[in-house]
């Protein structure tokens, strides 16, 4: 296990570098209350007065302690790396035999420990402020120092009941918060501290360890002060695990009290106390307690809790190393040639543009429809069910066709009804189908639109590198589709008016329609005839009022006039019975204004009226389905014509002929600030995490791990 130490230590440095937060390393937390001996049983296990004095809450931020062990050919060999040229002479290398280094100074190496006790403190104070508050962010601290075994320590605040002087009001929360993030790594070796002159059964460190670790398998249990127990009693049982039995074991240790502290008592010489007190004490337990049996037991520990921890520290490793190869490469590499680089991104967008309309994109997203796929829902879905929902007779009463009628006819009474009248009907229907094509227009506009930033998120993530060529690019492509808009929307106007230009009764859709209902009209009349009496003769009720005109015999059931001349136009005993708004008769002493025309409140139309509006208002029907198929087909036409396919073909010669250009290319191709600095820390992570991966993978194999 020994030989273990020095690919420890490298395996240790890498963690500090990728941090604790992104891989949970093994390492022992130290546990406790405030006045527990917690710091000095640190300080025993490092030899030297590291940590900062006082009363109340002194340690307010996490420090991870990594002890180092060193022999004098390694301390040498350091002294010799550490020599480097600045300015012309030699930077002196390290001047004793122990030393620190904190994370945060870098490569500053301190040999005086005041000096590093100080440094601790400043460094509390620049992050936890001066109110006693604490903070998470921890403290990176490594010894170097031939007295230490390798140790990876964890000093927490020490757990506190009651805020004093300017302490938060929940500075127990705090502090029980914190302690659960660190040793709830189950990576980590809880070391609970307990003082011997105090109850163990109510022991907060290790009532907050069996919250994490009710098994005790990460737990081993440290009593101190055991010189400042009561006359006539010991700490035998509790150091037995009689009272609280722990798995990892129990120690017990003897502290520098406050006068040693003061009369600046060293560790050493504090060690050779303890040990001839354990010895006069505890005679049959000496060699199992101790600082030096904890430092080695603690030792024991850690290496077989890393060894335990390799498999899924390796895969950890492994899963990390991906994604930020992954997130490098979406960063790209720094550009060199500017004008290869713009262009290509170019091409690149303009490609996947297309594609995205093509529905052969890269990236096919699956929550949502989009690109081409959304454009043909448009045609279809949206557009054709909109078209279908159009009433061909909406808005349209019976009142309206009746006026229409009349007003075509002029002063004369007609004898047929006027072609007039349903022109003018049936291009007022016609006439609604325009509002929803340029919808259909603005949607697919709409969608193109919305494509440009699914190329910029989905497909070429470079373009997030430049946001200045991004801004470009949408502002190209916006203008394009901005400018193809009215064309398009005019295309479509057009569509409307050439069917509203020319109502082609010879359609031949049209005339078979006519020619049905023409037929359904003739056997209306028959039945009519048979069910007449057999004192009207059958000539006159077959002739009616219109057989005075003399003209009337064309029959054909292709004229869609011929559908108006059969059946009776006049018959007799029906009368329109009418209730006007003004009196009914002058003579009782009201003039009558003939230019004001009546608005009936109630109808009844006779049954010439009846026929000849239901007759327009089969025709307006059939004539407005045969103009809705045929806009429902040459909408979609127009639109992919003079907007989509426009956009597409000429797409990549806009981008070129806008943005190839030598001036523009420094600006454009402009990385965004905090861009350069997220691919070094990165490839910085990356590297780090590919060392780690080695070293492990060089322990399991020298070790047979």
């Amino acid at each position: 296990m020994e030989a273990l130490i020095p690919v420890i230590n490298k395996l240790q440095d890498v963690f500090n570098t990728v941090g604790a937060d992104i891989i949970q390393l093994p390492q022992i937390v130290v546990v406790g209350t405030q006045s527990s001996g917690k710091s000095s049983v640190l300080e025993s296990l490092v030899g030297r007065d590291i940590l900062p004095r006082g009363t109340g809450i002194v340690t307010r931020r996490p420090l991870i302690l990594q002890l180092v062990h060193i022999d004098p050919e390694d301390r040498r060999k350091t002294n010799e790396e550490n020599e480097s040229k600045r300015n012309g002479r030699l930077n002196r290398g390290i001047d004793g035999e122990e030393w620190g280094k904190f994370l945060h100074t870098k490569n500053k190496i301190y040999t005086d420990f005041e000096e590093i006790r100080q440094e601790i403190e400043t460094e509390t104070e620049r992050i936890s402020g001066i109110n006693k508050g604490i903070s998470d962010e921890p403290i990176h601290l490594k010894i170097f120092s031939p007295h230490v075994v390798n140790l990876t320590l964890v000093d927490l605040p020490g757990i506190t009941k009651l805020p004093v002087g300017d302490q938060p009001k929940d500075i127990e929360g705090q502090i029980r918060e914190l302690i659960y993030k660190y040793i709830s790594n189950p990576n980590s070796i809880i070391l609970a501290v307990t003082a011997a002159n105090t109850d163990m059964a109510t022991s907060e460190a290790l009532k907050v360890s069996r919250d994490i670790d009710p098994d005790g398998r990460r737990t081993l249990a440290v009593v101190t002060k055991l010189d400042l127990m009561d006359a006539g009693t010991d700490a035998m049982d509790v150091l037995l695990g009689r009272v609280i039995p722990v798995k990892l074991g129990i120690i017990g240790v003897v502290n520098r009290s406050q006068l040693d502290i003061n009369q600046k008592k060293l560790v050493a010489d504090a060690a050779r106390d303890e040990y001839a007190f354990l010895q006069k004490k505890y005679p049959s337990l000496a060699n199992r307690n101790g600082t030096k049996y904890l430092a080695r037991t603690l030792n024991r520990l850690l290496l077989h809790h890393i060894r335990d921890c390799l498999p899924e520290l390796k895969t950890r490793i492994n899963v990390l190393a991906a994604q930020y190869q992954s997130l490098l490469n979406s960063y790209g590499e720094p550009v060199e040639d500017k004008s290869s680089t713009l262009l290509q991104l170019i091409t690149k967008f303009a490609a996947e543009y297309c594609h995205t309309i093509e529905g052969t994109a890269k990236y096919i997203e699956t929550t949502e429809l989009c690109g081409g796929a959304r454009i043909c829902y448009i045609f279809h879905e949206t557009f054709g069910r909109t078209l279908e929902s159009v009433d061909p007779l909406g808005n349209l009463t019976t009142i309206d066709v009746l006026t229409a009628i009349r007003n075509a006819t002029g002063p004369r009474p007609a004898l047929f009804v006027p072609e007039v009248s349903f022109e003018l009907l049936v291009k007022r229907q016609v006439k609604r189908l325009e509002e929803p094509s340029l919808r259909c227009v603005e949607l697919v506009h709409e969608e193109m639109q919305r494509i440009i930033q699914h190329c910029s998120n989905y497909s070429t993530q470079e373009l997030l590198r430049f946001p200045k060529l991004h801004d470009a690019i949408v502002e190209v492509v916006t203008s394009l589709l901005r400018k193809r808009l009215p064309v398009t929307n005019e295309m479509v106007h057009n569509l409307v008016a050439i069917e509203l230009a020319y109502i082609n009764t010879k359609h031949p859709d049209f005339a078979d329609a006519c020619g049905l209902m023409n037929n359904n009209i003739e056997e209306q009349r028959r039945n009519r005839m048979r069910d007449l009496p057999s004192t009207v003769p059958r000539d006159k009720a077959a002739a009616g009022g219109g057989s005075q005109s003399g003209e009337q015999t064309d029959g054909g059931t292709g004229n869609w006039r011929g559908m108006i001349r059969k059946g009776d136009e006049g018959a007799a005993g029906e009368r329109a019975v009418l209730q006007h708004s003004y009196p009914s008769s002058p003579h009782k002493g009201y003039a009558v204004n003939l230019l004001d025309v009546p608005v009936p409140v109630s109808r009844k139309l006779s049954a010439r009226e009846q026929r000849d509006c239901e007759v327009i208002e089969r025709l307006i029907k059939s004539y407005f389905l045969i103009v809705r198929k045929n806009i429902q087909d040459s909408v979609p036409k127009a639109v992919m014509h003079f907007l989509v396919n426009h956009v597409k073909d000429s797409l990549q010669s806009e981008l070129v002929g806008q943005l190839y250009k030598a001036g523009l290319l420094d600006d454009l191709l402009t990385e965004s600030e905090d861009m350069a600095q997220r691919r070094n820390e990165s490839a910085d992570m990356l590297k780090a995490l590919q060392k780690a991966s080695q070293v492990i993978a060089e322990i399991r194999e020298t070790h047979m791990w």
